[in-house]
């Protein structure tokens, strides 16, 4: 879900461990990059978010939200596997930039 307007637009993520951060871009070219979540800026991840009134999820069952210092990214993944990969995986990357 955009972060000034709240409306739904499909974006590519890629999960850089090196760099820790997730980069996303406007289409799976990677040619234009969007933004990033920084791993050290994430409070927390959690599934199915309150969205508020207007901001219904193209699928509530496949929506978590990554919480940071800035913003809620709110995200729907393609199945419910890939909504738990993508979980575990950023809680798992911010957790351990947390020791550092």
């Amino acid at each position: 879900m955009g972060g000034r307007i709240k409306t739904w637009k499909k974006r590519w993520f890629c999960f850089d461990r090196q760099r820790r951060l997730l980069a996303y871009y406007v289409d799976k070219e990677e040619a234009k990059l969007k933004g990033v979540i920084y791993f050290q800026a994430i409070e927390e991840v959690y599934y199915d978010p309150p969205l508020g009134p207007g901001s219904t999820s193209p699928n509530p069952k496949l929506t978590f939200c990554v919480k940071t210092y800035d913003r809620l990214f709110c995200l729907v993944a393609p199945s419910a596997e890939a909504m738990r990969i993508w979980m575990d995986a950023i809680v798992t990357a911010a957790e351990e930039n947390t020791r550092y």
